[in-house]
Order: structure tokens, then sequence, then C-alpha cells
């Protein structure tokens, strides 16, 4: 078995002794250990991913319509980051800031046409399901966790449906485009009349919830990856039903909202492409609830997942993390999707349940990256640390959620577009210098760019301090090698 400098085989067994001095020592060094002091096999490891889902939850309060139950027991039953962000407002570039521990401005992978592995910083960057696999877990997974076609067979023992494929099709509405968009592609809408039963999310799902229930000798690492409520929000008649369409609220927004706003930030907007074609087709409403549904639908799917662990037996020596990879903006600034630096693109879930440290019903405003949770896993697993990784453990604010912790993060969004958001700012350098600044504690919907303001000059040279100092080129994109 491939082993970690530092890391002890499965089968060796120590003392209770010897253990307690071992515990003493680790303790000491600043290595965590897990969960209970005089534990031989260390915690497993539950890692559940939500694609695509923004604040929209009953825990987060996004959107006053969410129905989210089961996201919001298990916030309930651990540490919810209410100021949790991503690395990356795109899907390839998140995901493998997150898989790897380090950030797109280091390794040059800023967009979804760029094959991580094909970046010279992550050729050999241990992801973290292979850093928990050279520590003797066993590490397997179903659904989407990394990106595409970009599925890295090396990083697990086993893989379902496939290495190659990471969920079963979907059905799909009779009649394209369900929104009547001509051109639309899969930015479309609409339910079918198939049970939740034939969604590829709920036979990852049911994969998942089996091999809760197997007996394993050695530890496990079980990634759980869901696709909605990624586009196409196509989902069983039953899940658009809970949303009368009628009764549909439209997220808040302000007509002039890029009046203050720099070029840079409006080509990231394009409020004449997808926003222009919602409106002139009058289907806002009907998007509203096309991602409501699939958010509910999601949500359906992890409470399976959370039922099969409770009945499993693991749930008291499971460490539960969930995180989402992006936001989504649905019309706010007249932008939709992602790919963008403001609080919708940037904004994450990101909730956690450790057996014997997290307590239940707590939250913190402490500001999260998706980059954290590497160095905050391999710590709580008493795993040796992956110098390499970018984050900082979040072990500290799991423990005592209320204590402080100066850890402004970075979002960035294209090479030299960075984004720091703290407690009470968000602020935004383009690459062509131009800014943009939100103060959160009097607007939360970042309407009004305070960049402008002298007062401010010197709270921006300071934030302006926390971006990356390097920002490398572009690694080779599927693009250019067609080309």
């Amino acid at each position: 078995m491939a082993l970690v400098k530092g890391s002890l085989p499965m089968d060796f067994k120590l003392s209770k002794v010897i253990r307690v001095i071992l515990f003493a020592l680790l303790a000491g060094s600043g290595i965590g250990i897990g969960i209970g002091v005089a534990d031989e096999k260390k915690p497993n490891v539950l890692f559940i991913s939500v694609d695509d889902l923004n604040d929209w939850t009953g825990a987060l309060k996004g959107h006053p319509q969410a129905k989210t139950p089961h996201l919001d027991r298990l916030a309930e039953s651990g540490v919810l980051f209410e100021n949790a962000h991503c690395a990356a407002p795109a899907c390839n570039p998140s995901r493998a800031a997150l898989m790897t521990g380090i950030r797109p401005s280091t390794s040059g992978v800023y967009t979804n046409s760029q094959p991580w592995r094909q970046s010279p910083v992550l050729k050999d960057a241990p992801t973290i399901p292979q850093w928990f696999r050279q520590s003797g877990y066993e590490v397997f997974g179903a659904g989407k966790i990394l990106h595409g076609a970009y599925q890295d067979p090396p990083s697990w023992d086993y893989y379902w449906p496939s290495q190659k494929q990471s969920k079963p099709g979907d059905p799909r509405p009779a009649q394209l485009p369900a929104n009547g968009i001509p051109k639309t592609s899969h930015f479309d809408w609409g339910s079918h009349p198939e049970g939740k039963e034939e969604m590829g999310d709920w036979k990852v799902a049911e994969w998942v919830s089996g091999e809760l229930h197997k007996k394993r000798e050695n530890p496990f690492f079980l990634a759980c990856g869901f696709y909605r409520p990624h586009l196409p929000w196509f989902a069983p008649q039953e899940y658009f039903d809970r949303f009368p369409l009628d009764e549909i609220v439209l997220p808040e927004t302000l007509e002039s909202d890029l009046d203050d706003i720099p070029e840079a930030g409006i080509k990231i907007a394009k409020p004449d492409g997808d926003h222009a074609k919602v409106i002139k087709h009058d289907q806002w409403k009907q998007a509203v609830q096309g991602y409501l549904a699939s958010i509910a639908f999601a949500d359906d799917c992890v409470g399976k997942v959370l039922d099969a662990l409770d009945s499993s037996g693991h749930a008291e020596d499971t460490i539960v993390v969930l995180w989402s990879d992006h936001g989504w903006h649905l019309g706010e600034k007249k932008h939709w999707r992602k790919f963008a630096l403001w609080e919708e693109a940037t904004r994450v879930q990101m909730m956690w349940r450790v057996p014997g440290l997290t307590q239940p019903n707590s939250r913190t405003d402490n500001p999260a990256n998706l980059l954290d949770i590497y160095p905050t896993l391999t710590d709580l697993c008493g795993l040796p640390a992956n110098k390499a990784a970018e984050g900082i453990s979040l072990k500290s604010v799991l423990q005592n959620p209320d204590k402080p912790i100066n850890h402004p993060i970075v979002t960035t969004h294209g090479r030299k577009n960075h984004s720091v958001r703290n407690r009470k700012w968000r602020f935004t350098q383009y690459a062509d210098g131009t800014r943009e600044l939100y103060d959160h504690e009097v607007d939360p919907f970042e309407h009004t760019n305070l960049a402008g303001k002298e007062e401010h000059a010197d709270l921006m040279t300071r934030l302006a301090k926390v971006m990356p100092k390097k920002n490398a080129k572009d690694s080779v994109s599927e693009k250019k090698k067609k080309k």
C-alpha cells in the first residue's frame, strides 16, 4: 500500500497508552487526528456536491419560496457557513481548485474548456480523493464531482456508473425547447411526465445509499455529486406543481443596476443576451419556477442519501461536508447563469457535520472559500497536510463558529479579474484596472458601487493587497487544441 510520509498502515495497532501519548504529541504539533482521541479507525467522509446551487435554500433564505427541508436539516445538524464563496464562478475551474486545493490564478485554469490536468501546475497535483487513498482510505463515488469530460480516473478506486460517465441520463420533455425560446440549447426549462426514479441524480442517490450500507474494513471517502439544479431545468411535474406559476416571486432587481458598473462588468453581465431573450419571450417566472423545481428535486436526492447514512450505522463516525460549486444569477444585474464576480454568482452552500466536534444549529459569518475544504478534511481526519493547498483549515471555526478569523477570500473569473469578500465588503478589480466596491451591511444586493468614492481609497488599497500576486497564463483549452 502506498503511504504518504508520516502516515500509518491501517493494520498498525497501538496500545491505549501509546495512542494517548501519540494524540498529545499530534495535538501539540497542530496536526488534527479526527474524531475521537483513542479511535484506531479514522473517520469516514461523505462528500456531497450540488451543482449550480446558489443561496436559494431555506437555511440561507436566498429566495422566499425555496423548499429544501433536507438541505436545511443537514445545515441544522452542524455548522452552516453563511458567507462561503467559490474560487471561480464556473464549474471546471471551481471544481479543479476545490479538488486540488490550488487557485485558478496559480494553475491557469480559468474556464470550462480547459482540461485541468493539462495545466503544468495541476498535471501531478494530488486530488482530495488521491490524498485519502494514499493514506489508507477506500475512495469511490458517483455523479458530478469533477467537470464534464475531465473525470480523472486515477483519483478513484471505482466510480459509478463508470470512470468516463458521471451519471445516467435524464428524461426530457417531449417538445423542445420546452420554454419556447428559439435556439436556446440547454438554457431551457419545463416538466416531463416521468417520475423522479427515472432521473440520473436519483439513480446516483440510490447507488450511494447502497454503498453506505456495505461493511468495510478500511475507512471510506464517498463522493456523491448531484447535477441538478444545473441546466436544463427539466424535472418531474410533481416538482413544478410545488411552485404554482401565478405565485412565483421574481428576484429583487434594480432596472438601473448596471448604470454604475464599469464596462468590464457590463461585458460579463451581457444584458442583451439571455436576459433579453427571457424578457422577450415572457419566461422570467417560468425560469424561476424551473430553478426552484430543480432545487427541490436535488433536495430530495440529498435527503435520500442522508436517510441512508442515518440508517447505515456510520452516522457517528462519518464527516459530512456538502458544497455547491458556485452561485447562479436569475436576472439580477440583467445577468443569467454564473460567470460573474457578484454575490449571486460567488456565494455557495457549505455545511459541515463532524461527529464529536460540531454542535447542531451552528452558523458562522466567517468568510470561507471552497479552497478551504481540502485542508479542513485532512486536518479533521489526521492526515498529513498537502502543503501545496492554498486554502486554510476551518477546524477552529467548526469548533467555535462565533470566533472571528481574519480570512478574506478571493474569487477569480478569468485572468487578472478578482473579487475579495470579507464580512462587510466586496471589492472587485478587473484586468483593465476598473473596480467595484459594495458595503454588504447596508447593500446586500450590491446595487450601489462605491468604488468612485474617495473616502474608500485606502480600503480598496488594503483589499487589493489580498488579491493573488501570481496570475498564471491561461492553460491549454479544448478550443485551442482543435485548431
